[in-house]
């Protein structure tokens, strides 16, 4: 590939961000349409229902699209679902070529795009930029291909590991900045998800807080039903609790009444591996947890996280019973503490974001 086809590729890839929140459960995807080193059409999925980026860019040509190439982010659709297949808008628009950066890891298309469009004699190219494509959409990979959501864990410490004082203050420990990339962050995946604790201590909103972005499914972890209904989270339905058998049946029904979603599990604490076979079943692709500690301690023990954001401030808490940013079991030896890989670092005000994956399990190709 030429340093020329990563820029229309990267092109591409700019105009997929733009339905950020918008296309869930679909992923994100853009595309663009050169002829002799100029773009003649550009489009991406703008939201789920709607027109796909494939046929945006076609529809957006201004001139004739055949003997063109097109530039996606993903492998074009070959099904018909709540639009007609994009195979087919190629085949007709004349394109002589396609790059894309990756197979789709859905199972009604894995590969079968790519067939149909060399059935008719099209060019087919895999694997422009594919480790940026598939980390856009880091959820909708893992779902597929792995079968279950996209974990994401992400805190905001002191120098020392601290997420607040031992009386319980915590606001604020990071700047402003980091609070606004944090809210952004949001828009990247299905559901925020925190514990009870968070929610009383901080009555938080929980949602993206921008009116260009769709807020996720705000879940709760709360194993008795103790969330007060008053609390901010609760201003729409747009809200699942889990819980156990703990919860009494006049207190599941005070929220069912209210229209919220209450799922209740065995044990006396909230279940993480079975937790996370609901969130499957109900096709909840990606899962970002803010807290607190004990939480994001649940889901580190049970081996259940594939990336994390970690943002830290120049300060220093201190004190035995200050709370820690992770909680749980922990590591028993540095050896089998978790590694970070694809680490970077970005600078925030007077903060330090560090963002890595564990298991990076969106590398994996499973189509």
């Amino acid at each position: 590939m030429t340093n020329e086809d990563q820029l229309f590729m990267k092109k591409a890839l700019i105009l997929a961000k733009k339905g950020m929140s918008w296309t869930r459960p679909n992923p994100l995807v853009g595309a663009v349409i050169v002829r002799d080193g100029e773009i003649i059409g550009q489009g991406y999925h703008t939201r789920c229902g709607e027109a796909h980026a494939e046929v945006e860019a076609i529809r957006s040509a201004k001139e004739s699209t055949k003997g063109a190439t097109m530039y996606v982010t993903l492998e074009p659709c070959c099904h018909t679902g709540k639009t007609p297949p994009c195979t087919e808008a190629v085949i007709k628009a004349g394109i002589k070529k396609v790059i894309c950066a990756h197979l789709d890891p859905h199972l009604v298309v894995a590969g079968k795009g790519v067939a149909a469009l060399r059935a008719q004699g099209i060019e087919v190219e895999v694997g422009l930029m594919e480790k940026e494509s598939r980390e856009m959409n880091e959820g909708f990979v893992t779902y597929h291909s792995q079968k279950r959501p996209f974990i994401v864990v992400k805190f905001a410490a002191s120098l020392d590991g601290k997420i607040a004082t031992a009386t319980g203050d915590s606001k604020w420990i990071t700047s402003e900045e980091s609070r606004e990339y944090s809210r952004s962050l949001r828009a990247r995946y299905d559901a925020i998800l925190v514990g009870k604790n968070t929610i009383l201590h901080d009555d938080p909103n929980l949602g993206c807080q921008n009116p260009q972005m769709q807020d996720p499914l705000r879940i709760i972890l709360d194993s008795n039903l103790s969330t007060p209904l008053t609390a901010q989270v609760f201003r729409d339905n747009n809200v699942l609790v889990a819980t156990t058998q703990n919860a009494s049946q006049k207190r599941v029904n005070q929220f069912t009444k209210k229209g919220i979603e209450v799922l209740v599990l065995k044990g006396k604490q909230v279940p993480i591996p079975e937790l996370l076979k609901k969130f499957t079943e109900k096709k909840i692709q990606s899962v970002f947890i803010e807290g607190g500690g004990r939480v994001l301690g649940s889901f580190v023990d049970a081996q259940l996280v594939d990336k994390v954001y970690a943002f830290h401030a120049p300060i220093i808490i201190g004190g035995v019973a200050a709370k820690n940013a992770v909680g749980g079991v922990g590591a028993e030896t540095i050896f089998k503490s978790i590694k970070l890989s694809n680490v970077s670092r970005k600078v925030l005000g007077k903060d330090i974001l560090t963002v890595g994956d564990i298991f990076n399990h969106i590398s994996n190709d499973a189509s």
